[in-house]
């Protein structure tokens, strides 16, 4: 949907925006977005939309901060400018129990059920996982320190979504919400 050369796809990792503390591991996966989270998810899906970067396929985390994460970003993208834009056809949007609390490994296995016809994707994930698939992708750009909540790491390369592995999909731009 979004790149010009047919054969390029683009891989767009997204940890889930800020979420409220918990009481105890138990509710874990039910913890909902803090105003800021809220706020940076939709800041992310304005981003997204600027740079023409809007998601055929979305593949999330069933935890309550992903599905709010992709709801932010979701109404960011369609807003007015200069805050976001259309976001044209609406994603298939694939919510799998297997991303929360996953291993970098498991997530690029979700990756690599992408059909092939598809140009971009969006992962939203949880952490450490979803930086470690980022370094995975590109161990050279990743950064040390690893994905903050909303950031944004767009990755790209001319492989079909099943042949991605170890540094085959460059980073080509980060972003995040906040310094």
């Amino acid at each position: 949907m979004t790149d010009a050369d047919p054969e390029t796809r683009t891989l767009v990792l997204l940890r889930h925006a800020k979420a409220e503390q918990g009481s105890d591991a138990a509710d874990d996966a039910e913890r909902p977005l803090s105003a800021r989270g809220t706020a940076d998810a939709a800041a992310a899906g304005a981003w997204l939309a600027r740079h023409g970067l809007l998601p055929d396929v979305v593949i999330s985390s069933t935890a309550r901060r992903t599905r709010q994460t992709w709801h932010g970003v979701a109404m960011g993208m369609t807003g007015s400018p200069p805050e976001g834009g259309p976001t044209g056809p609406r994603p298939t949007v694939r919510y799998e129990p297997g991303a929360y609390d996953a291993h970098p490994e498991e997530l690029l296995a979700l990756v690599r059920t992408i059909d092939p016809t598809v140009r971009t994707a969006l992962l939203i994930a949880h952490n450490p996982g979803i930086s470690l698939l980022s370094a995975l992708l590109d161990p050279e750009g990743a950064a040390d320190e690893g994905l903050r909540t909303a950031e944004l790491a767009v990755h790209r390369g001319p492989l079909a979504w099943a042949e991605l592995g170890r540094s085959s999909a460059p980073i080509i731009e980060r972003h995040t919400a906040r310094d």
